[in-house]
């Protein structure tokens, strides 16, 4: 079970990066806070390789697992 959350959680956490990136450098339409911010483009690019880590780790995790 503990493998699913990683994957569930890295997936998410993977998605709010990469949409937190692209508005960060603006490339989302919108009006909002974060749009064109520089410091969004990083945090994202950050938040999503730690999803992508957990994500790559929880499916390891999971593939590892004898079937029952």
């Amino acid at each position: 079970m503990n493998g699913w959350i990683r994957v569930v959680g890295g997936a998410l956490l993977l998605l709010i990066g990469v949409v937190w990136s692209l508005q960060g450098s603006d490339a989302l339409g919108g009006s909002g806070g974060m749009n064109g911010q520089s410091q969004w483009l990083v945090i994202g690019i950050v938040v999503a390789v730690v999803g992508l880590v957990l994500l790559i780790g929880g499916l390891r995790r999971v593939r590892s697992r004898p079937r029952r």
